[in-house]
């Protein structure tokens, strides 16, 4: 990745939106882990679980609504500080919480605030790489949802046993301040840093893309709902979030219950799901990335990329034939790994297509579809585990979760095809 002539700093800031997005996971899922011992705890149902997924999902949805706008006025150094402060308290709260409610509340929260990361993030990739490279840049950094999610089947077991799970909360909650330090030094937009290189904000700027100063207008919700290309992410988004959410709140159930997986110990089968969510997502950012250095115009390098993604995922279907575990981690490896290759150039297809001062915006919107979609889904997922757990049947489930699973990725492709058929950039006078 270092290239003498122009420098590597852009590349630190990688770093840093890489590991926010790895503790952003780990204090999200750290509740599918402790899910055996908090259903003892609180005497929750399957639907009482789905309830405080949907409350998480929800908040999240109105958190995206804040954020995008909010970090798109104030940058994103301020915005994702804010953003980091308020989850990590949140996810120490957990510990403290004697109610469901209460449980309810502190997750709530944790979703209002965990919004802030995807539209700060992808804002600074924007900020910090040309096109050629934020594809890659942006499946680096999103690829900690995969490292957040190979770390909690190691991390959350061993501080449930050795503490408690009050302290697995406190623990994991703490590590979002930790980061704040070396983001509050290190980073700054570029044409603020004193640590970039003349020839590297050059490179940066090899777009011809406007540099950010830090003091963009307001841009209004009503014109980006009129545009097609803010349609293409909220499409992407809509369909897909809810199978990545239905992947790390349900999976551990799923093994535990189907395979009898002991949730209270380290589970290598789902170190190995997530690990292969971690090369989908860098691979899915290099392979549109690839096609772009070889000429590939950036919009159909990203629909290549999303359609082999949408492929990938369908033979998720036939889960339900499987009778080891160790095929159905195969086959659910292959579609999580899918998943995150997905989002790598989903995210990406916004930084092409708008102005830089848009992005954080746009990425609200589609982020608040893609919540909403993932509120309401554990709705059906609560209500159809719970139906069949009573017949003594919990796998036929499963499977029609994973049939969904299958065709939502293609569902979404079809539609955003016919969306970018003639499809340009949006010029910056269409936002103003």
């Amino acid at each position: 990745m270092k290239d003498p002539k122009t420098g590597n700093y852009r590349w630190v800031v990688c770093a840093l939106l890489f590991f926010a997005t790895t503790i952003n996971y780990v204090d999200r899922q750290i509740l599918g882990y402790l899910k055996p011992t908090l259903e003892v705890e609180f005497n929750w149902t399957e639907t009482d679980y789905a309830n405080i997924v949907m409350v998480f999902a929800a908040c999240y949805a109105f958190g995206y609504v804040i954020f995008g706008n909010f970090i798109d006025r104030i940058g994103s150094k301020l915005g994702y500080t804010i953003s980091i402060v308020v989850w990590s308290i949140a996810a120490i709260a957990h510990a403290f919480v004697r109610s469901t409610l209460g449980f309810g509340a502190v997750r709530a929260l944790l979703g209002l605030a965990e919004a802030g990361n995807f539209p700060a993030a992808v804002k600074a990739t924007a900020e910090w790489f040309p096109k050629k490279e934020r594809a890659l840049a942006t499946g680096i950094f999103n690829s900690g949802t995969s490292i957040g999610a190979v770390a909690a089947p190691i991390l959350v077991p061993w501080l449930l046993g050795a503490y408690g799970w009050q302290e697995a909360f406190i623990i994991t909650g703490a590590l979002g301040f930790i980061w704040l330090v070396f983001w509050i030094i290190l980073y700054e937009i570029p044409s603020r840093s004193k640590r970039v290189k003349k020839e590297e904000f050059e490179y940066i700027h090899s777009d011809n893309e406007e540099a950010v100063s830090g003091n963009e207008a307001k841009i209004k919700w009503s014109k980006l709902l009129g545009l097609k290309q803010t349609w293409v992410f909220i499409v992407g988004k809509l369909l897909t979030d809810p199978i990545w959410w239905f992947f790390l709140f349900w999976l551990p159930a799923y093994f535990a219950t189907t395979f009898s997986l002991d949730l209270k110990k380290p589970s290598l089968q789902l170190v190995v799901v997530y690990t292969a969510t971690t090369f989908g997502s860098i691979g899915g950012g290099w392979l549109s990335s690839y096609l772009i250095k070889k000429g590939w115009a950036p919009l159909r390098a990203r629909k290549t990329t999303l359609l082999i993604v949408a492929f990938a995922v369908l033979p998720i279907i036939l889960a339900k034939f499987a009778t080891d575990i160790w095929v159905a981690v195969g086959i659910i490896s292959i579609a999580a790994a899918a998943h995150q290759a997905w989002s790598s150039n989903i995210f990406t297809i916004v930084s092409d297509m708008f102005p830089k001062r848009a992005v954080s915006s746009v990425v609200g919107i589609g982020g608040m579809a893609g919540s909403l979609g993932s509120t309401f889904f554990p709705l059906l997922v609560g209500a159809l585990l719970d139906y069949y757990k009573g017949l003594g049947n919990i796998g036929a489930g499963y499977n029609i979760l994973f049939i969904i699973c299958g065709l939502a990725y293609m569902l979404a492709w079809i539609i955003i095809h016919f969306l970018t058929k003639s499809m340009k950039p949006v010029e910056e006078a269409l936002v103003e």
